[in-house]
Order: C-alpha cells, then sequence, then structure tokens
C-alpha cells in the first residue's frame, strides 16, 4: 500500500475481527477493542504486522520470566505483561485485516508467537518448583507441553475449518499439507532460507492437525474433487450450524481460559496446578472437540458420497 494512504485508514472494529462465530466476550469487549487501537496507532506510524508480532514474542517472553520468582508482585508484573502481549497478539491480526497486508510468513509468526510465550512459562515454573519436585516437575511440564500444542493446534484448526464454511476460502487460513509441500519444494534454501525453514516447521503442524482429524479429510476429499473445495450452500449452512457449538470449545483452548488458571495458580502459589489443569480439564474437551466434529463429518461424508 502506497505511503500517502497510510493515516487514511480508520475501518470499523467489526471489520477487523475474523467473525463474531468465532469471538468470545474477553476478546470481543477487552482484547479486540484494545488491539484495534493499538493497529490504528502501529498503522500511522508505519508498523507492519510481522513487526507487531515480534514484539508481542518478546513482551510474552518477559512475562514468563516474571514467573520463576516466589513472588506476587513480580509474577503479577508477569500478568499484566502477558496481557499487554496479547493486545499485540490481536492487533497484528487486526493490521493485517484492515491493510490487506496478509502473508504465510505471518501466519506461521502468528501461530509461533503463544509458543514462544508459553515455553518460557512452562521452563519458568518448572526452575521453580525444581527444588521441591526434582526431576519430575520438568517431565510434567514436557507432558503437559505436548498436550498443550495439540489443544492449540485443533483449536486453530476447528476455528478456520468453520471460517471456511463461514465465508469460504477467502476468509480462512486453513491450510492444505499437500499444497504446502508442493510451494515448499520451489523455495530455494539459498534465496530464501528464513521463509523455507519456517514453512518447514509449518508443514509438520498441518500434518499433525489433519492426522488428528480423518473424517474430516475424507469429506473436504470429496468436496474438493466434486465442487472444487467451495461447497453448496446448503451444505455449508448445515455444516455451520453443527460447528458453531464447538468454537466456545476453541476459543477455551486457546489462550483466555488457559491464562485463567495460569493466574489462579501462581496467586495460589501452586503453580503446577496449571500444569494439573492443562493435562486434565483442557484435554477433556480437546478429546470432546475431537470426537464430536469428526462424528459430524462422518454424518456429512455419507451425504455427500448419497448426493454423488
Amino acid at each position: 500500500m502506497k505511503n500517502t494512504d497510510k493515516k487514511n485508514i480508520n475501518p470499523s472494529l467489526e471489520s477487523t475481527l475474523k467473525s463474531l462465530d468465532t469471538e468470545e466476550p474477553i476478546d470481543i469487549y477487552f482484547y479486540r477493542p484494545l488491539g484495534y487501537r493499538w493497529a490504528l496507532l502501529f498503522h500511522k506510524l508505519g508498523v507492519t504486522p510481522n513487526m507487531i508480532t515480534v514484539a508481542a514474542i518478546f513482551i510474552g517472553i518477559a512475562a514468563g520470566i516474571c514467573f520463576y520468582p516466589d513472588d506476587l508482585t513480580i509474577n503479577v508484573i508477569g500478568m499484566l505483561l502477558l496481557v499487554w502481549a496479547n493486545t499485540y497478539d490481536s492487533a497484528d491480526g487486526q493490521l493485517a485485516r484492515m491493510t490487506g497486508q496478509k502473508s504465510e510468513l505471518g501466519r506461521i509468526l502468528d501461530g509461533a508467537c503463544g509458543t514462544f510465550w508459553f515455553i518460557t512459562i512452562y521452563a519458568a515454573i518448572c526452575i521453580r518448583l525444581t527444588p521441591e519436585w526434582g526431576i519430575w516437575i520438568w517431565l510434567l511440564g514436557a507432558v503437559t507441553g505436548f498436550f498443550h500444542t495439540k489443544q492449540t493446534a485443533m483449536a486453530d484448526y476447528y476455528r478456520n475449518i468453520h471460517l471456511l464454511f463461514l465465508k469460504g476460502k477467502s476468509g480462512s487460513e486453513l491450510s492444505y499439507s499437500p499444497t504446502l509441500k508442493e510451494k515448499y519444494k520451489q523455495m530455494d534454501w539459498k534465496k530464501d532460507f528464513v521463509n523455507k525453514l519456517f514453512e518447514s516447521s509449518y508443514i509438520d503442524y498441518t500434518v499433525g492437525q489433519e492426522q488428528l482429524s480423518p473424517r474430516f479429510q475424507e469429506m473436504m476429499h470429496i468436496i474438493r474433487e466434486k465442487y472444487q473445495g467451495e461447497a453448496p450452500d446448503a451444505f455449508r449452512t448445515a455444516f455451520r450450524a453443527k460447528s458453531l457449538p464447538l468454537m466456545k470449545y476453541t476459543n477455551m483452548l486457546s489462550f483466555n481460559l488457559r491464562v485463567i488458571a495460569l493466574f489462579t495458580a501462581l496467586f495460589l502459589g501452586i503453580p503446577w496446578l496449571y500444569f494439573a489443569f492443562e493435562v486434565t480439564v483442557m484435554n477433556c474437551m480437546l478429546l470432546y472437540m475431537i470426537r464430536t466434529h469428526e462424528r459430524f463429518c462422518t454424518e456429512f461424508t455419507q451425504q455427500l458420497k448419497d448426493a454423488a
């Protein structure tokens, strides 16, 4: 976009949201309004969405470090930093939608943002509790981190599936690993080393999502073969109706509920409780979400086969 246009864009807050279907109250009334104002400011300053994401990564890492000391004041500073980082994480996407500055690298960086935050948070909690727990807290942290990646990956995947059937391809960032692999093959390590490195990681991420959704993959195979990737309107409406109740689980498995549990554990002075919450409560939600989604995808797949 030309520099002369930079100060003239002032879209509505709603236009910077992915969809009301996929937003939760904390985001709608807190993070998105703050992110919107940051996005407007950064746009005037000529800051790009990827630059905001990088800033969010470093602020979130600083927040995680603050959870190492057994000192509530420092922990609260970390909580405030993590909230600040998440307003930036909201702002980068809102700015990208405002200006059309969307890119594959931006999506990969955005996905990696939370990963960097929580690796730091887990490490800080483990170091803090090592004198009391020894190696066992690191084992618990590793198990929790493994399930964390599955929870957030599938939450992101199902959210983008819903957006695909709500808005079509242009309104969704749903990835398909064979397409990513073809793009990866065409990239040159010498000319595009960083992007190819990120793309390799993103392919693994997408393959992991697809492996946990076999019935959806079967359904989409029929849609790609028969309808060029865009299902009929009546089918899309029916799918959205089934998918919508799961959006609350995609939100709970992403950030806000997770952080409420983390902050509660820190206020109580028992940070290992956060790991226990993730391994039990959040995994139950993950399993319910996957099982429900796979069940209705099986039903829709049969409908497509019958129609064929």
